[in-house]
């Protein structure tokens, strides 16, 4: 979060030349249903990354408050989901490269650490998911080593053009349709699962978790590709709601055993 703030000192004068540099709009949910109705605002990726950050700060320090005798192994992995909000930071090398000069090369390495935290992130709230629905396993360590192990490998695999960039200042990829599919194929079996989870445990409360991993998956789409003042409200509004949501049902559910 420091770093972001003094970098915005920085940066803050190259982004009308960061919009115009950029080939496309970005592909989010809020882009896809108005796509004509909000035009891209230079600074508003800014806004996005900056949010991003304070929610991940904001929300690992509570997580760390209310659950830190809690032995939940659903909230560890949420946890890093919330953790991979920071790795939006590297978007920011966007327009540090058009103040600096950097070389190209730098805003690849950053692309593949953007992609390794939200794949990661995705990964991790899917896994908390299955822990609920009765995955049973000793070492958690060894969960989080796979999961690294295969967002990592699909990281390094994923071709990305060092020359473009879209609308909420992420490099421009290859397979973007196929990820999509597989992202909200990855949405709904974690929906799935809690819902599982309700009915094996006979709570109602993974009910409530199943919604609010919903909208915490769409809060963070629509963060993470604002282009526009509307979406950083409305994605952090539904991320604030959402954990909210998970976390509070969550306590609940451990609370009593």
């Amino acid at each position: 979060m420091i770093l972001m703030i003094i970098a915005s000192f920085h940066i803050i004068q190259a982004y009308p030349d960061v919009s115009a540099g950029m080939t496309r709009r970005s592909t989010g949910i809020l882009q896809f249903l108005v796509p004509y109705a909000f035009k891209p605002i230079p600074y508003v990726p800014f806004v996005s990354i900056i949010s991003s950050v304070l929610y991940a700060l904001i929300t690992i320090i509570s997580i760390y408050y209310f659950f830190e005798k809690t032995p939940s192994p659903e909230i560890l992995f949420f946890a890093f989901f919330v953790i991979s909000f920071a790795f939006e930071g590297s978007r920011i090398m966007v327009p540090l490269k058009l103040v600096y000069g950097f070389s190209n090369v730098y805003l690849i390495m950053a692309s593949r650490v953007l992609f390794f935290g939200r794949y990661f992130g995705i990964f991790s709230l899917f896994v908390a998911s299955v822990y609920a629905a009765g995955l049973e396993v000793q070492k958690p360590l060894n969960i989080i080593f796979i999961i690294a192990l295969a967002t990592l490998v699909i990281t390094l695999g994923v071709p990305i053009d060092g020359l473009s960039w879209d609308s909420s200042l992420s490099m421009n990829s290859g397979y973007t349709a196929m990820f999509n599919m597989v992202e909200t194929g990855i949405v709904l079996i974690t929906m799935v699962s809690f819902f599982v989870s309700a009915y094996s445990r006979g709570t109602k409360a993974y009910i409530f978790i199943s919604i609010g991993s919903f909208m915490v998956f769409l809060g963070r789409n629509i963060l993470l590709n604002a282009d526009t003042w509307i979406s950083p409200v409305l994605g952090l509004l539904l991320l604030a709601l959402g954990t909210r949501f998970i976390c509070t049902e969550l306590h609940q559910v451990y609370l009593w055993l």
